[in-house]
Order: C-alpha cells, then structure tokens, then sequence
C-alpha cells in the first residue's frame, strides 16, 4: 500500500484525487494540502511514501521543497503533477531530485501505476517528455534553450516572470537579495538579453 500525500492549491483537484484513490487498494490518500509549506506540518504528523504534488504552489514552489524534502526526508519519493511545460521543468524536477513528472493530462490508470512505480524504486517520465525532447521543431529548440540553466537559474527565472521583485525571489529561496542579482545578471547573458523586460518576455515566448 502506498502512502500518498497530494500538493496542490486548487480545492476541486484536490477533492478529485481524493475520489479517484477511495476505491483504490494499493494507493492510500493520508491528506492533501495546499501550499509549498503545508508539506512539511503534514509529514511530521502523518507517514507518507510519495507526494504528489504540483510545481507552482503558494508560500513555496515544490522545487524549493524538493530539495529541502531531500535533505530532512530522503526516504519520501516525490513525484511532480503539473500542468507547467514538461519541456521547461521536467528536467529541473529531476535534476533536484524528483522521482516522475507527470502532465495532468495523464489517465487515471497511469496515474496510479506510475505513482505505485515510483514507491517500488522506479523513475516516471511521460511518453510526451520523450518525444519532445526528440522533436526537431521549435520544442526542440527551447529544450535546448533551457538545457544551457541549471535548476536553480530555471527557479529564479519563473518567479521573475510572474513578476516577482529581488527581495520576494530571495525570500521564496531562501537566498539573500544579492545573489538573486547574480542569477538574474546570468540569465540575461545565457539568454542574450539585456534588461529584465526583455528576459521576462524571452521566457514567455517559450512557454515559462
């Protein structure tokens, strides 16, 4: 029986998931929750085996999560459930150590055995991830594109793009201001940009 937790902030999937999984008989639903800090109140009250949980979350994105999850409970697997670019973040999830990234495009069936997957020690990516990441078209373009960041560039990036100032990035990441400075100086050189407007719409274009 796998444990499960859920991570995401919109109620109705939250409450779908929760019905999909009742019947079920080898995936157990302990809880759900709503932001980024929720996750680590639930664990430390409750035992899970996976989280399922979605990229862009309130208070704390499940990328930072991920790698704090690494640190003080390596022993949960993470999968991320997101209807964010694979192209962009399938990659970065990995690479910060989760598990599976799964579109919320996916059936139900393969939802469960890929979370049940993961619980016995496999990895989970899409069949979509592997055909994009073979494309010839523009896909294959902005994979390329994004390959030249690493994770934590591909973070500071995102929050950039939703508008978030210096000081809120540095805060979300647990980072001070200065280095966000740094990011962003680094980013418009790998992008070949040269002012935040322009880097915020570079990021858009391709789907951030």
């Amino acid at each position: 029986m796998v444990k499960l937790l859920v991570v995401d902030q919109h109620p109705v999937l939250r409450k779908g998931l929760e019905l999909i999984f009742a019947p079920s008989r080898e995936i157990k639903l302990m809880g759900s929750v709503g932001d980024g800090e929720a996750i680590f109140d639930f664990i430390k009250k409750t035992s899970v085996d996976v989280i399922l949980t979605e990229i862009d979350l309130p208070k704390l994105n499940a990328l930072t999560a991920l790698r704090r999850l690494n640190k003080e409970f390596p022993k949960i697997k993470v999968i991320i459930f997101s209807a964010l670019p694979e192209g962009v973040y399938a990659l970065s999830s990995i690479k910060a150590g989760a598990y599976g990234f799964i579109p919320k495009t996916i059936d139900v069936l393969s939802l469960s055995d890929a979370i049940i997957k993961v619980k016995n020690g496999g990895m989970f990516l899409s069949d979509t991830i592997a055909k994009r990441l073979s494309q010839t078209s523009k896909s294959k373009n902005n994979d390329a594109f994004y390959k030249k960041l690493s994770t934590r560039e591909v973070e500071v990036l995102k929050l950039l793009s939703i508008g978030k100032r210096n000081k809120e990035v540095a805060e979300e990441l647990s980072i001070n201001e200065k280095t966000v400075s740094t990011y962003r100086s680094r980013l418009m050189k790998k992008l070949n940009v040269t002012n935040l407007v322009d880097l915020i719409t570079q990021a858009k274009n391709i789907g951030l």
